[in-house]
């Protein structure tokens, strides 16, 4: 019988989405085909800490739990994945690390959502490590996490994409007036404020004048130094799963449909609480064209910022003349219970735990085709 990978599934971490990073976390511990995979837990803490498995098993439910009995036995300690392909795991550290073994990281899944994880940060470890990953690498990752890099690979890319501005919150608290004249001129009302690297709709407003405007920016720059407007889109707010490396496929779009007008957009709370107030229809309910034109658009997304292992692609589909605007990119999408990305997979005729097999494999296929490049003359 062919031994257990051991799967490293990295999560929490210094981010405004780390209490979605532990639901994520969760969701994959759940589904993933234990006959095949063996997974050790490591969990970041807020303030940044790397806590060892027995310690980061008690942060998940209690249900997941039992299912992380091996992670009990783990030694205690500060831990660590350092920068050197030497020790390809997770090393205890301090005066004894030595004297320890490290924990063998056959493939690491960083399902970290936000800074310090989906930006590339945690990518550039793995890569020092010289240790297989799921999901993008360190370039994909940081444009699909900076919202106006994203931008601008789009546009260069030939992607419709809707009207924006940004600027830096240092120009923000020196020249205020300048910027709200800025937003008024070029984007207007409503309009929505963003910080530009986060996800998860945390930090975003919708400002239909100037003091929401001024409410909003405030709260954007208290998550970034870098904030994004973007006009309003009187548009259907559907979404495709991407799942490849050089090859990509796209999965059936999702749809999210309000049903009640207390949902103004797409936040927080409506994405992650079931309010009743917006519903996610996968597939959605669009002509055999269309669907055909969102994927075709999301693989060319995917590809503009070299994306590798999964990804989910935003659109907006105007109302009034059928135009397709990308939205935005995300590389580690949400994996929880309620989330686009497993169910839109799921309505394609991919279950959950398949989805993730998958996407260890393309872990791997990456890595071995990463290895072929020289790095001496």
């Amino acid at each position: 019988m062919p031994k257990k990978l051991r799967v490293g599934v990295v999560f929490g971490g210094r981010s405004g989405e780390h209490e979605v990073s532990v639901r994520s976390a969760r969701a994959i511990i759940e589904a993933i085909d234990r006959k095949k995979f063996d997974v050790l837990p490591i969990a970041i803490t807020k303030e940044g800490k790397w806590l060892p498995p027995a310690e980061s098993t008690q942060l998940l439910p209690l249900n997941v739990q039992p299912l992380l009995a091996s992670s009990q036995a783990s030694a205690n300690g500060d831990v660590a994945i350092l920068g050197d392909p030497s020790h390809k795991g997770l090393i205890l550290l301090g005066a004894n690390a030595h004297e320890l073994p490290a924990e063998r990281l056959d493939v690491v899944f960083p399902v970290l959502h936000g800074p310090f994880g989906e930006d590339g940060t945690l990518q550039g470890l793995l890569e020092m490590a010289d240790i297989p990953y799921v999901g993008c690498g360190v370039l994909a990752s940081a444009c699909g996490m900076d919202k106006v890099a994203m931008k601008s690979l789009f546009v260069e890319a030939g992607l419709p994409i809707c009207k924006h501005l940004w600027f830096l919150r240092s120009h923000w608290q020196t020249n205020p007036q300048q910027v709200l004249r800025k937003i008024k001129s070029e984007i207007g009302f409503p309009c929505f404020v963003k910080p530009a690297n986060l996800g998860s709709s945390v930090g975003v407003s919708r400002a239909n004048d100037k003091m929401s405007l001024l409410r909003a920016i405030d709260l954007a720059a208290a998550y970034d130094r870098k904030i994004i407007v973007e006009e309003e889109v009187d548009a259907r707010e559907i979404e495709c799963a991407i799942l490849g490396n050089d090859e990509p496929r796209a999965s059936l779009p999702g749809e999210y449909v309000v049903h009640d007008d207390a949902a103004r957009f797409l936040d927080y709370t409506e994405k992650y609480s079931n309010t009743g107030h917006v519903e996610f229809v996968v597939p959605a309910r669009l002509s055999k064209t269309m669907i055909a034109k969102l994927q075709g658009l999301a693989i060319r997304a995917f590809q503009a910022v070299d994306g590798a292992g999964l990804a989910r692609v935003d659109f907006f589909l105007r109302r009034g003349d059928k135009q397709i605007l990308v939205n935005e990119l995300n590389t580690m999408p949400g994996l929880t219970e309620v989330s686009g990305y497993p169910k839109m997979w799921e309505a394609s005729g991919l279950a959950f735990p398949r989805v993730l097999e998958s996407l260890i494999e393309l872990a791997f296929a990456r890595h071995r085709e990463k290895s072929l490049t020289k790095t001496s003359r």
